[in-house]
């Protein structure tokens, strides 16, 4: 017989009845019913009800050990009662009775349980994350994330990837956040640093010929933490594809995602491949206030600016002439709402930090509230029949200048989405996003910066940078887009040298910089490049969202906690000053904080 185990704790069924019988996991229940002692004994693969009673010789020992101890036990399998059969557990219908038990482990007083997974502080849970790995639906996330990239990985190689390693420690790249840097010990004050995505060799792979590259591949960025994005490391899908058009990329990548929600999506609707929608940047800004929209949400905010360009309401008439503008966003089927519903998202947008909500009520074809008292009931009645509004619709405004009214509209559509229960339940809806701005205007540097990723071709080329206001320039860049989440970024890329340095001069970066920072693409651009493009999906968000969760701490292993900081491993910690030396560095003390 084998040393721990002749089953695991979830194969055992009505056809071992009357086996000798060796199980090892941990003891995750117990419940003692008068000198019969029921324990739960788990592993990897699930639970076997194990009982001792003052016939067994395991009774004294099993009673004595604390939850979570490790344990061998020897018994017979035996049938259960018709009236204790448990139909929610696999092993169900038999329970193991104890000969039998050793103690592999015992376990000292938990810091938190694990049986019943209650709610329990964070920080508590991630310095003791190996007992919150044992707890049922965290165990189950983590299983899943590994099959479900399992399934990517299958899905790209049978379409023709290859999955290539690309190199960890790197150069500095400008993706958009800091980088992590590793100080070089064999060249004195250097850096490398880790690669915030392997967007730089992925290209270098395409201009060596490679076609068809992906991996799942670690990606290192130096930002604040938040629920859709982990401290310092992540993992995404990245791929790159040798001439293609940008179409070509999204009709190669909509079955893939989609085949893998499909997989694991227990049922819930997913949008079919061939059928994403690719709606324009400007428009998803108009009709959804962003560039990540959920499409189970129905609403469509719509531009009313030219009806309060002459009204009776002078508040948006003054915002209008200032060169602002004016969203409604539709809130249906409201006449049974009251007067609170409505000044409720009226707080709501000020605590958000916008001046507020306006909003219009009707009820019978009856309209109430200031602004409509003000504007006028034709002034109402046009504006609701331009945008498809009925006599028991109410409605919101956001107005303001462009980018503010926007991102509050797009804030409140969510909201009188979630209020009014209009959300599709049980579905993934994709869509593209496309036609982003090449450019955008930094306030900060009071400058004209890259909009997204600076090695994006320009719609237009070389002509469209020596030509057009940069402001104006499109980039043939696409996100893919799930359930409000930007699921993926990609574009088709810029592979010639002569326009690469003109896209950064407008940045204010000369030919010589472009050659310092990125001497590698510039070089290989000039030795014959395909054209070539790609995307990277977020492989943690997907298995977010298919797991039905809100934070990302749910579906990872061992993550930071708010503050960046590993809990469990006590990182980041002090460097000894030898090693401090040997890199030729020193500390420089921070003041306090004030």
């Amino acid at each position: 017989m084998h040393a721990y185990r002749t089953h695991k704790c979830a194969e055992l069924r009505d056809t071992h009845v009357g086996e000798t019988v060796r199980l090892s996991g941990w003891v995750h229940r117990k419940r003692d019913h008068g000198g019969v002692l029921f324990v739960d004994l788990r592993d990897h693969y699930g639970m076997t009800q194990i009982v001792a009673d003052t016939d067994s010789p395991a009774l004294p020992i099993l009673e004595a050990l604390r939850l979570e101890s490790v344990i061998t036990i020897d018994g017979e399998v035996k049938a259960r009662s018709a009236s204790t059969v448990n139909a929610n557990l696999p092993t169900g219908q038999i329970e193991v009775f104890a000969r039998s038990v050793t103690v592999l482990s015992k376990s000292e007083e938990l810091p938190l349980p694990v049986a019943g997974e209650q709610e329990y502080p964070e920080e508590t849970r991630l310095k003791y994350r190996f007992l919150d790995l044992r707890r049922e639906t965290l165990h189950a996330n983590i299983v899943k994330r590994t099959q479900i990239i399992r399934e990517t990985r299958r899905r790209m190689e049978d379409i023709g990837f290859t999955e290539y390693s690309t190199p960890i420690l790197t150069a500095s790249s400008p993706e958009g956040a800091r980088d992590f840097l590793v100080p070089s010990r064999i060249h004195a004050g250097k850096f490398f640093a880790l690669p915030q995505a392997p967007q730089q060799y992925k290209q270098l792979l395409m201009v060596a010929g490679f076609d068809r590259y992906f991996q799942i591949a670690p990606c290192f960025r130096d930002e604040d933490p938040r629920a859709d994005r982990l401290p310092g490391e992540f993992y995404q899908l990245d791929l790159e594809m040798s001439f293609v058009t940008q179409e070509e990329i999204w009709d190669t990548m909509e079955p893939v995602m989609a085949g893998v929600f499909e997989a694991f999506a227990d049922g819930k609707k997913v949008t079919p491949a061939g059928q994403f929608p690719r709606i324009p940047h400007s428009k998803a800004m108009l009709d959804y206030g962003t560039d990540k929209p959920d499409l189970r949400n129905p609403l469509i905010i719509h531009d009313v600016t030219d009806h309060f360009k002459t009204s009776g309401f002078g508040l948006f008439e003054r915002i209008v002439e200032g060169g602002g503008v004016v969203r409604a966003i539709p809130a249906p089927n409201t006449a049974d709402k009251s007067r609170k519903f409505f000044d409720d998202m009226n707080e709501w947008a000020r605590s958000e930090g916008h001046a507020g909500l306006g909003y219009v009520t009707r009820k019978g074809g009856e309209f109430g509230g200031p602004i409509a008292k003000n504007h006028g009931e034709d002034g109402m009645r046009a504006l609701y029949e331009a945008i498809g509004l009925g006599p028991d619709d109410g409605c919101f405004f956001a107005a303001g200048k462009e980018e503010q009214a926007a991102k509050l509209a797009g804030a409140a559509r969510t909201r009188t989405g979630e209020q009014l229960d209009l959300i599709e339940k049980d579905a993934f809806r994709f869509c593209w996003i496309i036609d982003f701005p090449f450019y955008e205007w930094s306030e900060e540097d009071k400058k004209v910066d890259f909009a997204h990723n600076p090695f994006s071709m320009p719609q237009g080329g070389l002509e469209a940078l020596e030509t057009q206001d940069p402001l104006t320039i499109k980039a043939y860049q696409y996100d893919m887009v799930c359930n409000g989440y930007e699921l993926a970024s990609g574009s088709i890329r810029n592979q010639h040298p002569d326009l690469m340095v003109k896209a950064f001069e407008l940045t204010g970066l000369t030919q010589a910089d472009v050659e310092e920072r990125f001497g590698g693409m510039y070089r290989a651009f000039q030795f014959g490049a395909p054209p070539h493009g790609g995307m990277a999906a977020g492989v943690d968000r997907m298995v977010m969202l298919l797991c039905g969760v809100q934070n990302l701490r749910e579906i990872t292993l061992f993550p930071m906690n708010q503050r960046a900081e590993d809990l469990l491993m006590g990182a980041p910690s002090p460097a000894m000053a030898k090693q401090l030396r040997e890199l030729n560095i020193r500390v420089v003390e921070q003041p306090p904080k004030a």
